[in-house]
């Protein structure tokens, strides 16, 4: 028979949501984001939960992002499924960050995307000295979506900016510097910590088994990220970064010409309006307009293709350079749905 792609049970004081593809890295499908959904909201008003606890099964890592693949295919075929997953995912994700009760995320090992979504709006966000968390869709021709933009705009200075824009990934001590987390414990003490949610307050079960956090080496290159990432002009962004004394600096800049020129004024122009948002819900609004307008583009087909399917790593963006995107070009990405809105921000997601 085959597993269920999520395992939903109760421990004590605690439910417990398990992401169970772990040959996948527990990537996110739609069916998961339903089963995920109907959980929450049974919990809700069940009074023998308490907290909820998010985990993901095997050795790999919390989850991977969204099921990439079937997005692509979709995207080729022209299809509405990737709309409706993102439409429940988004909703599953303003559900989590408005929920009732204390949700305790565990991000030990890989978590991506869709994965930050599940776990970083989160009120209680575990990682380990395994999390590798990652927001890489500039890479794809895509963009840091599942309020990613509001995530990563609230970060100190202009860290948020520089890790959306490079496609880059953070481990325990940056992952709580730049707000993604908040608890730092060791991966042979989750076991206790698990188990003691079945009866202990999370926030008790927490400080029992907490260790201070890494060092964050993000925080130590604030100086040379807050200089060169200021303002709404990528291809400034570039030059400065170029033209940088600090080499990591210049290093950055060969990384970010890498990635999907129209990524990358999109998501610059998509974090700064999330920085004016007044709620996560906005931002998702915002996200789902853009996902539907990446999904079947060139480059988002184009970066699948070349770092998940062909795996080539030589995808050919198109433009190919931050000075051929044109501001018009970028401004559709943002343009109005109409009766297609998502319309998170007219109602409650509970």
């Amino acid at each position: 028979m085959t597993e269920p792609t999520v395992l939903i049970s109760q421990d004590g004081r605690a439910g417990h949501i398990v992401l169970n593809r772990p040959k996948a890295i527990n990537a996110l499908t739609h069916e998961m984001v339903t089963l995920i959904q109907t959980a929450l909201d049974s919990w809700a008003s069940d009074p023998s939960v308490q907290t909820v606890v998010l985990t993901g099964s095997g050795e790999r890592g919390l989850c991977a992002g969204g099921d990439i693949v079937s997005i692509y295919q979709d995207g080729l075929a022209g299809g509405t499924a990737s709309a409706e997953f993102w439409a429940a995912e988004y909703r599953l994700d303003a559900t989590i960050a408005e929920y009732p009760k204390p949700f305790v995320a565990i991000m030990d090992g890989i978590v991506l995307g869709g994965g930050i979504g599940l776990s970083a709006h989160a009120d209680l966000r575990v990682v380990t000295e395994r999390s590798k968390i990652g927001m890489p869709e500039t890479g794809i021709g895509f963009f840091p979506d599942i309020g990613g933009t509001y995530l990563l705009s609230r970060a100190p200075g202009e860290l948020g900016t520089h890790l959306a824009l490079t496609a880059g990934s953070v481990q325990a001590g940056d992952a709580i510097a730049v707000g993604l987390a908040d608890w730092y414990v060791s991966s042979d003490r989750l076991p206790a910590l698990i188990a003691s949610l079945a009866s202990v307050a999370p926030a008790e079960a927490l400080a029992a088994v907490a260790l201070e956090a890494p060092a964050s080496g993000l925080l130590a290159d604030r100086e040379w990220i807050d200089a060169a990432y200021e303002g709404d002009d990528v291809v400034k962004i570039h030059a400065r970064l170029a033209a940088s004394e600090v080499e990591a600096a210049r290093a950055t800049a060969l990384v970010l010409a890498g990635k999907s020129p129209i990524s990358v004024k999109v998501t610059l122009r998509a974090l700064r309006s999330a920085a004016d948002f007044s709620s996560l819900r906005e931002a998702l609004d915002q996200e789902y307009r853009l996902s539907l307008r990446f999904h079947g583009s060139h480059d988002f087909l184009e970066g699948v293709r070349a770092q998940v399917i062909d795996k080539d790593r030589n995808p050919q963006w198109v433009p190919s350079s931050l000075d051929d995107v044109a501001e018009e070009t970028v401004a559709a990405y943002f343009a109005g749905l109409g009766a297609d809105e998502l319309g998170l921000t007219q109602g409650s997601a509970l």
